[in-house]
């Protein structure tokens, strides 16, 4: 663990909850185990956790292979698919809520274009009682196709694609309401090319708030990723200018150790733009 980190969160009452936690049940995350996530939790303050594996119900492929159906990601060498094991999955959360009975576990989970897949996911999250249900846009269709979205960007069309990134990010959050949290808003970001011109949310302001003003109306919660990237401060502002009344603070870790991850420092930018922590400390951020 990082002293200086330690030294900057020395009581839970400061830190919110992680609403956006990966384990081993998540196909992207060999390396994760549910068990050391919570004891991370446990060790830098954190009030609660939440899991939020992936459930994704695109087609997938091994490397190297030629696929006839759309293929969002190439499939990770621990996993078979993208789908969410529901059953394995609740019996080692309930298996953390019983070893760390004084950490608050939530029941979560992240799904893939939800918008895409509304009979699989509304069949999935009635299974189980999920506290945070996460909205993801992972992939942009090309041709006919699914793609995971890092790998369209070039150069060349960086700019136009993170616009048709944001558009479809719009038609998610309006023809889907199973989700209560939307997720990375700047996940293509991770991708960005070197070559391309330096990314700037203000390029995509009017993309951007049309997106939050939909989102807003909903009456669902904005995610500061701090996992990378993190929304910009103007996006925030944005967030609250358009009715936004919630924010969700997420790691999205896949590894133990980076539970909660520049937790402080996230909630400072949160609370500078005009949101402050609920009644309770699993509640979401409000203005």
């Amino acid at each position: 663990m990082d002293s200086n980190e330690q030294q900057i969160v020395p009581d839970r009452r400061l830190l919110p909850a992680d609403n956006h936690v990966h384990t081993e049940w998540s196909w992207d995350a060999s390396t994760a185990v549910m068990e050391q996530a919570c004891e991370r939790a446990l060790a830098i303050g954190l009030p609660a956790i939440a899991f939020t594996d992936h459930a994704d119900f695109t087609a997938w492929a091994f490397p190297g292979q030629q696929a006839e159906t759309p293929v969002v990601r190439v499939i990770d060498t621990h996993a078979r698919s993208g789908l969410l094991d529901v059953d394995g999955y609740w019996e080692c959360l309930e298996h953390c809520r019983a070893r760390f009975p004084d950490l608050k576990i939530l029941a979560g989970v992240e799904l893939g274009e939800p918008h895409l897949f509304a009979a699989e996911t509304s069949s999935l999250v009635q299974r189980r009682d999920f506290q945070r249900v996460l909205g993801s846009l992972h992939s942009l269709e090309v041709d006919g196709q699914l793609h995971y979205a890092p790998t369209v960007f070039t150069a060349d069309t960086a700019m136009e694609t993170m616009r048709t990134y944001l558009a479809e990010t719009l038609r998610m959050v309006e023809s889907s309401s199973i989700f209560g949290i939307l997720a990375h808003i700047d996940y293509p970001m991770r991708a960005w090319p070197k070559t391309a011109k330096p990314f700037d949310s203000a390029d995509y302001q009017e993309e951007y708030r049309a997106v939050l003003r939909a989102l807003a109306s909903s009456g669902r919660a904005l995610e500061v990723n701090t996992g990378g990237p993190w929304p910009a401060d103007n996006v925030l502002r944005w967030w609250r200018e358009e009715g936004g009344e919630a924010v969700s603070f997420g790691s999205d870790s896949h590894e133990p150790s980076t539970v909660g991850k520049n937790f402080a420092l996230a909630a400072a930018m949160v609370e500078s733009v005009g949101f402050r922590p609920g009644k309770h400390p699993i509640d979401f951020w409000r203005r």
